[in-house]
């Protein structure tokens, strides 16, 4: 007997003819579809102010929304909702089929709901694409299960509303019994998602009782098996503004007795992270891991190994001998590398104003120096608290009295996974087992979906299963992003074996 056949809901599903149909439409449209979405500079509100005079947004939205209606899914219903003047969302609304589940337990919900979600807006054009390739290009490289589309927003996460369509109607072609699929697209949320609790709490009613939440939204460690995340990091943005003077002066000048402006943003950034070691100090900004989290951590660990730090495009130069020395990671360590990312804080400076380009660089004391920062926060830490407490930590007795401001623009908390049951923990491993040949695999990641943290609130008692295609190099939010194409066809028709076997 194997485990697939413990789940009694499966029975009646072909598997081998899931991932051929599912492969098949993902070759004969999504692909292509994916191909025109990538070409659509659908920034998120946060990186383009005139986004609603653009059109971007809502061409990405009406793109999924006419391909959905296109399927042909029998009772589909699928709206483009706008409220006032926030970004629009896509919800689309199929009803169950195979009636009364054929499992003989009083306690199954036959009225089953499952919730998908995705989203549609992308990060800004990033530099440093390779030649060929840009955020807007959408270039398709290799072949079969290693085929990769190259351009912004193919993998984070324009896929998802796709794939998710997909899972469903691979399904009803083999008349599976399945749940109700409602799909709630966004085109915020690589702005922090704050247009969507106002669509969240008038939907929620047409939503019903979600027993299950699929997000499509996030990483996975390798392209081997199915990822499971447990756990997204909160995220405070904003912007740290440093002013000495009302004007530039001659450095030769001025040197010595204006202090850098600079210099002193460097020793506000002190009092945040250690420039050392990189560790994030006050205690507001920390919280304890929870056991299981860590236990987690290590089975990930054994499983990627030296990949959790190899996988990134370190730099490298010749040392004195004329060998390539490369740069080293923070540590080697693979299980504190993954605590690292899911469940410390991380400070990074991902712009900066009030610096000349270097041929324009003049002998010049600067008046001012603004840096935007981007502090990652642990799942359990409150991220408005954060905020405030990041805001006075910077602005409070500032050195040399200099004009200090800290406006912060976006505050998401993180999300820890309630624990799973174990229909769905099963349900997994057979999924993953199935289409990779290895169990399903658990891991925290060390980026911000908002969207669950309003759900989890939404919907408590809802399971969750948060998963996706970043995998190792796919680079999102970077240069060079991209979507594993095998990968992502075998995480679909995964999918579909989940929503069959819905409880």
């Amino acid at each position: 007997m194997t485990a697939r056949d413990a789940i009694p809901e499966l029975t009646a599903l072909n598997t081998d003819q899931l991932l051929r149909d599912v492969s098949q439409q993902w070759d004969a449209d999504i692909t292509q579809q994916l191909v025109e979405y990538v070409k659509i500079p659908a920034k998120s509100p946060g990186f383009d102010r005139d986004w609603a005079a653009h059109g971007y947004l809502d061409q990405a939205i009406e793109q999924a929304r006419a391909w959905i209606v296109a399927q042909g899914v029998a009772g589909l219903t699928v709206e483009v909702i706008r409220d006032k003047d926030r970004t629009p969302v896509l919800f689309f609304d199929i009803p169950a089929v195979g009636g009364v589940s054929h499992v003989e337990d009083p306690a199954v919900d036959h009225n089953r709901t499952v919730l998908l979600y995705g989203h549609l807006d992308k990060q800004p054009e990033m530099t440093g694409w390779r030649a060929g390739l840009g955020p807007w290009i959408p270039v398709l490289e290799g072949a079969g299960d290693e085929q990769k589309l190259y351009g912004r927003g193919s993998a984070d996460d324009g896929y998802a509303v796709f794939a998710a369509v997909a899972a469903i109607m691979a399904l009803d072609k083999q008349g599976v019994a399945r749940p109700r699929c409602i799909g709630l697209i966004e085109t915020c949320e690589e702005s922090g998602s704050y247009d969507l609790p106002v669509y969240l709490e008038a939907l929620a009613p047409r939503m019903g009782d979600v027993q299950l939440v699929i997000a499509l939204d996030s990483g996975a460690g390798n392209y081997d098996q199915m990822w499971v995340t447990t756990s997204l990091r909160g995220l405070v943005n904003g912007t740290l503004t440093v002013d000495v003077l009302t004007e530039g002066v001659h450095s030769g000048d001025a040197g010595g007795v204006v202090p850098s402006s600079f210099r002193v943003a460097r020793q506000l950034l002190d009092r945040i992270d250690d420039s050392r070691t990189g560790v994030v100090k006050p205690t507001v900004f920390n919280s304890t891991i929870p056991a299981e989290r860590v236990a987690q951590a290590k089975q990930a660990a054994d499983i990627l190994g030296e990949s959790m730090w190899k996988r990134f495009p370190w730099d490298s130069c010749c040392d004195d001998g004329g060998k390539f020395v490369f740069v080293q990671p923070i540590t080697k360590d693979p299980v504190e590398l993954i605590l690292n990312r899911t469940w410390r804080a991380a400070l990074a400076v991902t712009g900066a104003d009030g610096l000349p380009s270097i041929e324009s660089a003049g002998n010049v004391q600067r008046p001012r120096t603004a840096l935007k920062l981007s502090l990652r926060l642990p799942p359990l830490v409150d991220a408005e608290t954060a905020a405030k407490a990041l805001q006075a930590t910077l602005e409070n007795d500032p050195p040399y009295s200099a004009n200090v401001k800290y406006e912060y623009d976006a505050a998401a908390t993180g999300w820890n996974a309630p624990a799973s049951v174990p229909w769905l923990t099963s349900l997994l491993d057979v999924a993953s087992e199935t289409y990779y040949g290895k169990p399903a695999a658990y891991m925290g990641e060390g980026g911000t979906i908002p969207f669950m943290g309003m759900l989890g609130v939404k919907f408590p008692d809802a399971q969750m299963l948060v998963t996706g295609v970043l995998g190792p190099k796919s680079n999102a939010h970077g240069p060079n992003e991209f979507l594993h194409i095998g990968y992502a066809k075998k995480l679909t028709a995964a999918v579909a074996m989940v929503l069959a076997g819905v409880r």
